[in-house]
């Protein structure tokens, strides 16, 4: 066993590419884990099932799953414990992706086309601490940094009210804005209506495009204004 490294078990390895899988595996193993310290999902349920059946302590989570969204079972690990290591290990590197399994709770996120080196440094870099950020991503999110900084800096009214056709909500939209009218949180939102968080904020951020506003308070005002609300 690595004598460097503390090494929390079990580990659950959420991925549905068996080849991907097993190099995950072999990294883990390599590090200092044998077989039995792992668990192994294919599916978002899957990765439930085992979680109630087994612990786990640590985490390395693909978001792109046959049956949804790895940022969901990324929730469900942090409500189960807030303490829990969680590495993503994904092909997919738009903002959206990342900014939103950071903010779910992951610890760390990295790209599947990484070679075996820099993923086995991205889980000692979790297992000591930290929270590593593949380069590229951080490169993404900072220029999306730099350009947000200099939008904001441009505006005079950065939460101007449209009007146009492209302002009108879907009926899926007008139930949760409902909802967030009455006070509830995303996380209360989503389980009334048995939804994943992250697919009720992805519809927050589409109502507040579309009505051209910047928290929830003004969305609600605006909604009213329109008559979308009562």
């Amino acid at each position: 066993m690595n004598n460097e490294l503390s090494l929390p078990v079990p580990v659950i390895i959420v991925e549905d590419e068996p080849l991907i899988q097993k190099r995950l595996t072999d990294i883990l193993i390599n590090l200092g884990y044998s077989i039995s310290d792992l668990r192994f999902a294919q599916s978002l349920a899957q990765a439930k099932e085992q979680l109630s059946i087994h612990s786990a302590s640590f985490a390395l989570v693909d978001l792109g799953l046959p049956d949804g969204n790895g940022i969901e079972f990324i929730e469900i690990l942090k409500n189960y414990d807030p303490t829990i290591m969680i590495l993503v290990i994904s092909a997919w590197s738009t903002e959206d992706a990342i900014l939103n399994a950071l903010s779910a709770g992951a610890t760390g996120y990295v790209l599947k086309e990484r070679d075996d080196l820099e993923v086995s440094l991205s889980i000692k870099s979790v297992l000591r601490g930290g929270a590593p950020i593949d380069p590229f991503i951080a490169q993404k999110i900072l220029k999306q940094l730099h350009f947000n900084e200099k939008n904001n800096s441009n505006k005079t009214a950065p939460c101007q009210r449209v009007t146009d056709q492209d302002s009108v909500l879907s009926k899926r939209e007008l139930g949760i804005l409902e909802l967030v009218s009455q006070g509830l949180s995303n996380k209360e939102i989503a389980d009334q209506l048995n939804l994943s968080r992250y697919t009720v904020e992805s519809h927050i951020k589409h109502i507040y495009r579309k009505l051209a506003v910047c928290n929830r308070a003004k969305a609600i005002d605006t909604a009213r204004n329109l008559g979308l609300l009562d």
